[in-house]
């Protein structure tokens, strides 16, 4: 995580600002360079704009922590995960004739596209039909504006199309939590059925995120980039009542957009090098795994780790099974690291 000196402030980074005693909950024997990361949340669980602009101000005096290649424009990768801004989605869906149902009765994914329209149109057409096979209602796209001259030369060369899918609970009976499992599964099918049949690598379709209760905005960018490119960031009904950031430093992958984070479950702060021999021991336990939330559903979802992802991605995968599957997050860390806990 960043240096405190930079975490409370340009002004007091500027002044050579340094803490040399314990403070609150920080203590300066913790302090080490890393990535960017930082969380920020209300204590009562109340949502509002000064989370979300802390959190990109967080963000902004945390690029020190991020890379650059040749083109001093083009980051590594930035964003922003915020709890779903029902006030907002609200307004900007009644814009557009999207009938929203009450906070928490719907899902939003957010998805990276192709930006030939052609292709685009046919995965549209294979998640809606999706959508409504797993007994949900599809209610509708929304093109989510961003500006286009932000990122910088390498950035554009593979800048996708970003929109937002609406998915209503439709016939879906079950609990907040079952809910949030159907969308994972039905995001999974999804990929694997698009990819199988347009013939899209990981980077050409992409979602980093499905859910009825997290919306995350990321991308290859620069930390001050993320609410520039991002212009629903910037609206006064964007509100949160927490917010993870992460400013990425590529060190195992090369920078691409559906790497930047935070993935849907981590900001992961590291490196894995135990990756390869990871992998393979998850697609043994494929073989072998059962879950009492998903049935049959399960090998449905197969193979769980996609080829190509970076360490940070492929622990955030299987942590996320490890949750939908009915495990708690605290269970769920301790299977994946047990030397934290032991």
């Amino acid at each position: 995580m960043g240096s405190i000196k930079h975490d409370l402030g340009v002004e007091a980074a500027n002044k050579n600002f340094v803490i040399e005693k314990p403070v609150g909950m920080y203590d300066p024997q913790f302090e080490k360079d890393s990535c960017g990361v930082g969380f920020i949340a209300d204590l009562k669980g109340a949502p509002s704009r000064a989370i979300v602009e802390n959190a990109l101000t967080m963000l902004a005096n945390l690029e020190h922590r991020g890379a650059v290649g040749a083109d001093p424009e083009t980051g590594d990768g930035a964003g922003i995960l915020i709890q779903m801004p029902h006030d907002f989605l609200k307004t900007v869906t009644s814009e557009i004739q999207i009938p929203l149902p009450n906070a928490g009765e719907y899902g939003v994914a957010v998805i990276f596209m192709p930006q030939d329209k052609s292709l685009r149109r046919q995965a549209e057409n294979i998640f809606e039909k999706i959508v409504v096979d797993e007994d949900l209602e599809f209610l509708g796209w929304r093109k989510v504006p961003v500006d286009d001259a932000v990122p910088g030369y390498g950035a554009k060369q593979t800048l996708p199309f970003v929109v937002h899918a609406f998915v209503g609970r439709g016939k879906f009976t079950g609990s907040a939590d079952d809910f949030e499992r159907r969308l994972y599964l039905v995001r999974r099918v999804i990929d694997h059925r698009i990819r199988a049949e347009l013939k899209l690598k990981r980077a050409d379709y992409y979602v980093p995120s499905f859910s009825s209760r997290t919306l995350i905005y990321k991308g290859m960018l620069l930390a001050a980039q993320v609410p520039a490119f991002f212009k629903d960031l910037r609206h006064k009904e964007m509100k949160s009542a927490m917010a993870l950031i992460h400013m990425r430093f590529s060190t195992n992958t090369f920078p691409t957009w559906d790497l930047a984070h935070p993935f849907r479950m981590i900001a992961h702060n590291g490196e894995i090098n135990t990756l390869r021999g990871n992998i393979h021991w998850m697609k043994t336990r494929e073989a072998v795994m059962q879950s009492p939330h998903y049935g049959n559903d399960l090998k449905r979802m197969l193979p769980i780790v996609m080829e190509g992802q970076s360490d940070s991605a492929t622990f955030d995968t299987v942590l996320e099974l490890l949750v939908r599957s009915g495990r708690s997050l605290p269970h769920a860390i301790m299977m994946m690291i047990p030397e934290a806990w032991s």
